[in-house]
């Protein structure tokens, strides 16, 4: 019997371009020409390979890297990686960095006046399953100030880094928590057209993750390629 799945094609509108020019940064680093195809070398499409065994105990707790916890409200985030057609990506490799419940990042050009947390870095690792999913432990990051325009406060925001089975295969997000305020004045999030598509980078209150007074529970489910892509970063 033969299987037939419906063709998803990415509809127009549903990736950020690479200029858009309320995101100021753009105007200067998006190309103005064509690029230029290099052929990828034998190490970058077939390396490296990941391992389970590279992961440490806490790399998927950024609340226990440390001697003590961080300050801030600790949460869960959860989700499942799928391809275009909804089936789970087992053995993806996902990074992720934020900043802590202050709203700052540990980096020399982060001089957002909020104090910094010695217990906490803001980086973590997981790995997905045989059913596509990931777990984090974490605290909820915090908004701060960008001046990419007059009084810009970027929304409370997780990034994510996807690899697969090379390095050129990475693909990089980011994560907003439902019901901010800042989000409908956000120029990188509107920079994602297609209204339906920037709601996919919302994620979702969840109950059954939530842990009874211990944390809650956010769900983001991401989807690699189709019509139903997670928008990416070009």
């Amino acid at each position: 019997m033969v299987d037939v799945r419906e063709y998803r094609r990415e509809e127009a509108g549903a990736q950020p371009p690479a200029l858009h020019a309320p995101y100021a940064s753009t105007v200067k680093r998006a190309p103005r020409q064509e690029p230029v195809r290099i052929p990828h070398s034998l190490s970058e499409v077939t390396g490296p390979v990941w391992d389970r065994g590279m992961l440490r105990a806490s790399d998927d707790d950024l609340t226990r890297q440390h001697k003590a916890p961080p300050l801030g409200e600790r949460i869960i985030v959860t989700g499942r990686v799928f391809d275009e057609d909804g089936r789970p990506v087992p053995g993806t490799l996902i990074e992720i960095w934020q900043a802590n419940a202050c709203g700052r990042y540990i980096h020399p050009r982060d001089q957002h006046d909020a104090p910094l947390d010695p217990n906490f870095t803001g980086t973590g690792r997981a790995m997905t399953d045989e059913e596509g999913r990931y777990r984090f432990v974490t605290v909820k990051p915090g908004a701060y100030p960008w001046r990419n325009h007059p009084n810009a406060w970027r929304p409370a925001h997780i990034h994510f880094s996807l690899f697969g089975p090379a390095f050129v295969t990475r693909l990089i997000t980011q994560m907003y928590f439902p019901g901010d305020p800042l989000i409908p004045l956000d120029p990188i999030l509107s920079g994602v057209p297609d209204p339906a598509a920037r709601l996919r980078l919302v994620s979702a209150f969840d109950l059954e993750t939530t842990v009874p007074e211990w944390a809650l529970g956010y769900r983001f489910d991401i989807v690699l390629r189709g019509r139903a892509a997670t928008p990416m970063e070009s």
